[in-house]
């Protein structure tokens, strides 16, 4: 258990100066860097005459320098907010506005202009960070400060920064290195997902935290997978982080398995929905491997519930649960007035615990509808609906603002892509509502990725797809359209891009 993130992160420069800690395509750089390059940046935020306490916003992509700069701003007692390179350059210029930083510090070159906002450009950067300083950590983020503000999309289109404290990160971090997990003493995990979204956390911090190594894939190679699938061996890894679309990905790739990556023993899902088929063929391949399943918003810390994706489970449920809560953590089922419901009983998941942020950036309107206190602990009302067995273990069930109503009848459309993605002659897929001009549900439309397949046309597959689903769900579940894709358009953080299809199927 570790009581103070960057202590322990700055300690193992002391203890094992030479160890990697981060590795991007063989360019390597060890603890004793890390803490250099962050003591040099700290000192330098500490000569400037910077708004006390404002955040400072750091853009770039998969780079040592990124996570090196995140703890230089962390420890002159600043929390940042990370943005990637592949950002609109709207969402960089709101997000400016929004959170007001103190500064901006350009890992690569900005894309367009911050305003009067000052900017440290890369020629700066790599400037400060040269020169070896002597730098005393005493007025480090700590406690109820904020360590990182991440940006989530915002339904109006305006994203909202959530806050996380190093009290909230601390939560988050033990509870990856308990024996809920088990985690290697000092892991290779792979660092895929992009700084900007909260899922990259999980790799970040639990393996900084043990003094392990981060395997970096840069974006460039996620992206074409002729790079990606050539790269994937060649990582020593033993720990996977990453969305399950990330992963149903690389198993396009037959050579992705335990003979061609064999120190591979955990893999970590989080983000979206882990599929009963995709947790198969992962077992397949790697059937001496330990796979979890989290779930948890970017509000509450990364992840609040695991469960470990067995042989036994995989035999037992259909559709994978979430998990059980983290032991400092309280998760109940409550109905519309907010009672708790009965074990069994479908309602809205409300999270309550320390690693429960704080609320959104200058945004009290949204935290107040979001966050509350529950018994003296900070809570948050997720939108998510779920069930909890009599056990504790919970299942997830869909999005309240993902229930449609058609024809009378309330549909979850996560149920419907659930059904879906069982069908034999469906690889992947995901339902959307068209509506019409009143706003009404009038048709439910399926844009499917088929597996290879024999039917003469379209029509066919659809027919014989249709038919299977009758005897899997009820009638009125069942789209009524099935667009064919090659593949499904998936956001900069490796979710299937649901909002561009809905876009498609109702444009403006």
């Amino acid at each position: 258990m570790i009581e103070n993130m960057i202590k322990t992160i700055d300690d193992f420069a002391r203890t094992q100066p030479q160890k990697v800690v981060y590795d991007v395509q063989g360019e390597t750089h060890t603890y004793a860097e890390l803490k250099a390059y962050s003591d040099a940046l700290a000192a330098h935020l500490d000569t400037l005459a910077l708004a006390p306490k404002a955040p400072i916003i750091v853009f770039g992509g998969q780079t040592f320098e990124m996570i090196a700069t995140f703890l230089g701003v962390v420890k002159s007692g600043r929390a940042y907010i990370p943005i990637d390179t592949h950002s609109p350059n709207e969402r960089l210029t709101m997000i400016n506005d929004i959170a007001k930083p103190a500064a901006v510090i350009a890992v690569v070159d900005l894309p367009t202009g911050v305003g009067a906002t000052p900017v440290i450009t890369p020629d700066q950067l790599a400037a400060i960070t040269a020169k070896p300083v002597d730098y005393q950590a005493d007025h480090a983020v700590s406690g109820d400060d904020d360590y990182y503000i991440i940006f989530t999309s915002g339904t109006t289109g305006k994203p909202k920064g959530v806050e996380i404290s190093h009290d909230n990160l601390l939560s988050y971090v033990n509870w990856m290195l308990s024996d809920d997990f088990g985690l290697p003493k000092q892991p290779n995990s792979l660092s895929q997902p992009p700084y900007s979204f909260d899922l990259s956390v999980m790799d970040v911090y639990p393996t900084l935290a043990l003094g392990g190594t981060l395997y970096a894939l840069p974006k460039a190679v996620t992206d074409d997978f002729k790079q990606l699938f050539a790269a994937l061996p060649t990582l020593p890894i033993n720990v996977w982080v990453s969305t399950p679309s990330f992963m149903d990905i690389c198993l396009l790739e037959p050579k992705f398995d335990a003979e061609h990556l064999p120190s591979l023993t955990h893999f970590l899902f989080c983000g979206e929905e882990l599929t009963h088929k995709t947790a198969a063929t992962l077992k397949k391949r790697f059937p001496a491997a330990r796979i979890f399943n989290t779930y948890g918003p970017t509000e509450t810390c990364v992840a609040v519930t695991q469960i470990e994706i067995t042989d036994e489970a995989l035999a037992k449920f259909d559709r994978l649960p979430i998990g059980y809560a983290k032991a400092d953590t309280r998760m109940l089922v409550v109905d519309e007035n907010g009672e708790p419901v009965e074990n069994g009983t479908e309602g809205e998941l409300i999270i309550a615990g320390p690693s429960v942020s704080k609320g959104y950036l200058h945004n009290p309107e949204k935290t107040e509808k979001a966050f509350f206190e529950l018994d003296g602990q900070a809570a948050y009302h997720s939108g998510d609906i779920g069930t909890m067995d009599d056990d504790g273990l919970f299942r997830y069930r869909g999005r309240v603002d993902f229930q449609i109503k058609m024809h009378g009848y309330r549909i979850e459309l996560e149920e419907v892509d659930h059904f879906l993605g069982q069908q034999q002659h469906i690889e992947q897929a995901v339902a959307v509502p068209k509506y019409d001009k009143q706003h009404k549900v009038t048709q439910m439309i399926a844009y499917v990725v088929p597996k290879p397949n024999d039917f003469e046309s379209d029509f066919a597959l659809t027919t014989a797809i249709k038919k299977d689903l009758q005897g899997m769900m009820m009638e009125y579940m069942i789209p009524q359209r099935f667009v064919y894709q090659t593949s499904l358009p998936l956001t900069p953080n490796g979710k299937i891009d649901v909002k561009s299809i809905m876009k498609e199927v109702n444009p403006e």
